[in-house]
């Protein structure tokens, strides 16, 4: 029997769908995150999405969407818009569900993704650059097929699912103060903050958005959905035009703030989640916690938890993304150095840097720069270095030493 239509997500709600989830979905882990919280001054707790199956929250909507639809829609199929974990959530849901499946991913979706989609199952349709332009071809596929949209947070069942993330949390963390989510569309915010709303209203709650793709601020400012303007971003998976409706009103009825976090943010936070977190995300994944570095020490209340909402992220992104946050952190330093073009000039000028107790990772020197004298070779060097301090040293290092660094 198909679930009878709610109009707004309750407690109750959200503890039906995880009594339908038992068995489907993980129980995903938190893991206390001891070197985050020295810095922020108060406890920091991981949620886990990231281990999720299929790699993050969006299986917990899809399959509670999917599971109430009547016999009817089920047996005419879906269709879904993603660009990615939402895709993947699908194709899960449909597949254990015995339902036909027809996605639409942007062309620039990661492989991973992609190959992921196709192998729960599901028919990959690609086209435009963001999930919003698959949105509009997966409407027309739907009114032109009969296949139902599976939207991937503007409905009240998805919200529903999603929010089975916040009891898990109070099960898990009994005296968690702040939790921190990624936020795109809203559906998953807006169910963790309709339950903890009712079961623990105590319990502060943070959406976060990628500065490039921030829509909620001026939304709510105007109290109404607007659409904003999609920036390049790393944080694909919450790279969302507009609001959707339905947790844009469950946002903006709690008063649920919501933070923006630059790029290097994001890049800084997902090498710390790597490096000493042990834990594998996507870059949108990172942002709840590169919201959490960048508040004032002691201004969360609460052990703090940010949720990690994915781990679908390209091996190929992993790498760039890793070295961004590397020289965001000052880790990674590239200089480039004038120096004579005579025998032993580069020697003398890798001693200095060695002197400093940088790492020479990588050196290239050219004589044909346009801005080079004929007797000049500009020498570009790669350098691994041990923090924000190191990098400044090494800088002024060399040019105590008359180089001209830039």
């Amino acid at each position: 029997m198909p679930h009878p239509p709610i109009d707004r997500v309750t407690l109750d709600d959200v503890r039906e769908a995880a009594r339908l989830l038992d068995g489907v979905v993980t129980r995903t882990p938190t893991h206390p995150f001891r070197a985050m919280s020295e810095s922020v001054g108060a406890p920091v707790v991981l949620k886990c999405e990231n281990l999720q199956r299929a790699g993050s929250f969006k299986i917990r909507g899809a399959y509670t969407r999917l599971s109430r639809m009547s016999d009817e829609e089920k047996a005419a199929g879906v269709v879904a818009a993603s660009a990615g974990n939402h895709a993947q959530g699908v194709a899960l849901a449909a597949q254990m569900l015995g339902i036909s499946a027809v996605v639409y991913m942007p062309v620039g979706a990661s492989v991973p993704k992609l190959a992921a989609t196709r192998g729960y199952g599901a028919e990959v349709r690609q086209l435009g650059s963001s999930v919003d332009e698959c949105l509009v071809a997966a409407r027309e596929e739907s009114a032109r097929t009969g296949r139902t949209l599976i939207h991937p947070f503007d409905h009240l069942d998805v919200v529903t699912g999603q929010g089975t993330v916040a009891l898990e949390i109070l099960g898990q963390v009994p005296d968690v103060g702040t939790v921190v989510v990624p936020l795109g569309g809203g559906g998953l915010v807006a169910g963790i903050a309709t339950v903890l709303a009712e079961a623990a209203p105590h319990v502060r709650v943070i959406g976060v958005q990628a500065e490039q793709a921030a829509a909620y601020p001026a939304s709510l400012a105007a109290g109404r959905p607007l659409a904003g303007s999609l920036g390049p971003t790393m944080a694909d998976g919450i790279a969302i035009g507009t609001p959707g409706d339905v947790p844009f009103e469950v946002l903006a009825r709690l008063g649920v703030e919501v933070r923006t976090v630059s790029e290097e943010e994001m890049s800084r936070a997902l090498l710390l989640v790597a490096e000493r977190g042990k834990q594998i995300v996507e870059p949108s994944a990172a942002a709840g916690v590169a919201a959490v570095l960048a508040a004032e020490p002691g201004s969360l209340p609460g052990t703090v938890v940010p949720v990690l909402t994915g781990g679908n992220i390209d091996p190929l992104l992993l790498v760039r993304v890793v070295q961004h946050g590397l020289v965001a952190a000052g880790r990674y330093l590239q200089l480039r150095v004038c120096i004579d073009d005579k025998p032993g000039s580069l020697a003398v000028l890798l001693d200095a840097i060695a002197a400093t107790g940088a790492n020479i990772v990588q050196v290239e020197h050219t004589r044909t720069d346009t801005s080079l004298a004929v007797s000049e070779v500009l020498v570009n060097v790669q350098l691994e270095t041990k923090g924000h301090e190191h990098c400044t040293g090494v800088v002024e290092a060399l040019r105590a030493a008359g180089y001209a660094v830039g």
